[in-house]
């Protein structure tokens, strides 16, 4: 076998700033804020600071079922984070989220501020909070949780594994990409399966694990992710696809994929949410 391009690990690693891609300038071995930077607070009780990516989508699709069933103190500001000027580096946004990922979230409701991050946590915390779209008990409780750290868990095959080496590294590497690829299909086919006997993830119902598996495997699927529909063949996850359809079809995800964001279609795109007359 040939090792001509073969890479060989350094004794110690050393970063190199220029390395890594798109996402180069954004990413880096260490922690914690690189400048003063007070985040803006509006006049609702929860304060999302998000960009409109999968996992920002996950939480505003989420507050937009909430008020779409009439919870009402469920209203929320959310705040844009520009990622790739490093705006989650901020010293307000690390207080909140000492990971410097978007989402996170600041629910002022409480005694005293409540912080919250990680997408996945939001959302449990959301659903608890209202009671909603979360089983309270038994079986459907834990088949939904199940569900909800298992996206947590897999998607980062999805997106820091195939969705980087397929669509963002500087270089196209066989062996990354085929191998991400796999998993990444091995994943889809374990939600084909699934899907082929119930309507959604958990069961019958409607949950915060279809909310958090949606705006990831239903969007690739749907061709708006990676644009690796033919890649992947998507068409053969039937039940995926009607499942992506069923959820992408809700009025409120449609009103959740718009917030953070700033690409795409203008019809498509809000800067920031502050009620619902700003989707007029």
């Amino acid at each position: 076998m040939s090792t001509e391009n073969t890479y060989v690990p350094p004794k110690v690693w050393e970063w190199d700033k220029n390395n890594g891609g798109k996402f180069a300038s954004i990413n880096r071995p260490v922690s914690g804020a690189t400048h003063e930077k007070e985040l803006p607070i509006g006049k609702h009780p929860h304060q999302l600071y998000s960009l409109g990516t999968p996992n920002g989508v996950k939480v505003t699709v989420m507050f937009e079922e909430l008020l779409a069933l009439g919870y009402q103190d469920a209203e929320y500001d959310s705040w844009l984070i520009d990622i790739g000027s490093g705006e989650q580096f901020g010293s307000g946004f690390a207080a909140i989220n000492p990971n410097s990922k978007i989402p996170a979230l600041l629910d002022h409701s409480t005694l005293e501020p409540t912080r919250v991050f990680e997408s996945g946590a939001i959302l449990f915390y959301l659903a608890e909070k209202f009671n909603a779209f979360l089983p309270t008990s038994g079986t459907q409780r834990t088949e939904c949780l199940s569900w909800l750290f298992w996206q947590m868990g897999s998607a980062a095959f999805l997106g820091g594994g195939f969705g980087h080496f397929y669509a963002y590294a500087p270089e196209k590497y066989k062996y990354p990409i085929n191998r991400y690829a796999m998993e990444v299909k091995r994943q889809l086919d374990v939600l084909d399966q699934t899907l082929a006997t119930r309507e959604f993830l958990a069961g019958d119902d409607y949950t915060i694990a279809d909310m958090a598996t949606q705006p990831w495997y239903g969007m690739l699927v749907s061709g708006s992710l990676y644009d690796a529909q033919e890649f992947l063949d998507v068409k053969s996850y039937t039940n995926v696809l009607r499942w992506a359809e069923t959820i992408q079809n809700r009025e409120a995800v449609q009103r959740g994929l718009r917030v953070n964001r700033v690409w795409g279609e203008e019809k498509r795109q809000l800067r920031n949410r502050h009620s619902a007359s700003d989707f007029d």
